[in-house]
């Protein structure tokens, strides 16, 4: 499905991955990016943010008392939005209640397993 922020209903959906990369920077400016962020956690519906992606849930003011990781240069905004900067090996992912964060693309793998298993998922081999 493809929308326009505007005309996205979070209710429409399980959960949200912002990806990474240098967008987040720009797309945290958009007010109704910051609402949607805001909507998914305040119905605590599964959310992953991986390397720049965190930039996004700064601003939007949800990381209080979260931990969470993210590409190395934005851990200093994630202590100062009042979570906990967890640094770790890029393959690896942090989860912390429905929040799910990965440092960069190496990481994919596990951010990936990790949401997966917050959405409900099972996968099976």
């Amino acid at each position: 499905m493809t929308a326009d922020f505007d005309a996205v209903n979070t209710a429409d959906y399980a959960g949200l991955f912002i990806t990474g990369g240098r967008s987040p920077e720009y797309l945290r400016l958009t007010p109704r990016v910051i609402e949607i962020v805001q909507e998914f956690f305040a119905a605590n519906k599964p959310v992953a943010a991986i390397c720049h992606g965190p930039q996004i849930l700064t601003a939007a003011n949800v990381l209080k008392g979260k931990k969470a990781t993210a590409y190395p240069a934005v851990g200093p905004d994630i202590t100062l939005a009042g979570g906990e900067y967890v640094a770790v090996d890029a393959d690896k992912a942090v989860v912390d209640g429905n929040l799910v964060t990965a440092p960069a693309w190496p990481g994919d793998a596990a951010i990936v397993a990790e949401f997966a298993k917050l959405m409900g998922a099972k996968i099976e081999i």
